[in-house]
């Protein structure tokens, strides 16, 4: 049996604006996808990517799962290492050591990657707090 962590106010309202920030930016992400999919799958194809439309779609669908995982706090630690996965190959992807040549405010984009990565694997060590959360997930998570 785990110790009751007592928070105080100022913890549980950041830990409930973080769980925010990172749903709204994931949730902007998945609204682009859905008003221009055939743009993604364009930038997807761009980056050499196969099958780029599917992958739009993977993207999407993943990042739908992500932004309910972070409002209800289900599955949040396993949430928040998916998206720090997924954010990571972003930026390499995407933003990574080919494209500065060519614009280097790619450099600026792969960097901001990885505060968005410290965050949520911040987030997934402490979990979603105990306020409005579901807590689903790992046996002894709080």
């Amino acid at each position: 049996m785990s110790p009751q962590i007592v928070q105080s106010p100022w913890q549980t309202a950041a830990l409930l604006v973080a769980r925010l920030i990172f749903a709204a930016v994931f949730l902007m992400a998945v609204t682009f996808k859905f008003m221009g999919m055939e743009a993604t799958a364009g930038y997807i194809a761009a980056a050499g990517f196969p099958f780029p439309l599917f992958l739009a779609w993977c993207a999407a669908i993943l990042e739908v799962a992500l932004v309910l995982c972070f409002l209800s706090g289900a599955f949040f630690t396993q949430a928040a290492l998916v998206a720090a996965a997924y954010v990571l190959f972003l930026a390499f992807a995407f933003h990574g050591p080919s494209h500065w040549a060519g614009n280097q405010a790619e450099f600026g984009f792969f960097v901001d990657h990885f505060s968005f990565l410290a965050g949520l694997l911040f987030a997934a060590v402490h979990g979603p707090g105990r306020i409005l959360a579901l807590n689903l997930g790992w046996p002894g998570r709080a």
